[in-house]
């Protein structure tokens, strides 16, 4: 059994939600809570490469992004990766979670249930 790298929210029903299901199926976990310790820019890089979506996906437009002032335009569907990085590394509370990673792949758990297409 792989272990699942699960970059996790406490505070987050959804990250709850997935890190339960992990648990439930008695999954391998390293759970890394990525407010108290965030990733680098090298991380995001590699977990960028490892996600089945766009980079987009990984940035929440909520409302600290609002209060930021920055413009869902720009971080949607086409943005430059390094962007993605750029943001997530300044504001690591834009970061969409949970994130489950297994090996070379990566999704974002919502709904918390995505987090099963990384198990076999």
């Amino acid at each position: 059994m792989a272990k699942v790298l699960l970059y996790h929210n406490p505070a987050c029903s959804k990250s709850r939600g997935a890190l339960e299901i992990l648990e439930a199926r008695g999954e391998a976990l390293e759970i890394v809570e990525y407010l108290k310790a965030p990733l680098s820019e090298t991380d995001l890089g590699a977990l960028l490469k490892r996600l089945d979506t766009s980079p987009a996906a990984l940035v929440r437009k909520d409302k600290h992004f609002k209060e930021l002032g920055l413009e869902p335009s720009a971080y949607g569907e086409g943005v430059d990766p390094a962007a993605v990085v750029a943001i997530l590394v300044q504001h690591p509370r834009l970061m969409e979670r949970p994130v489950a990673v297994v090996g070379d792949r990566a999704v974002i758990g919502r709904p918390p249930e995505n987090v099963l297409k990384l198990l076999g």
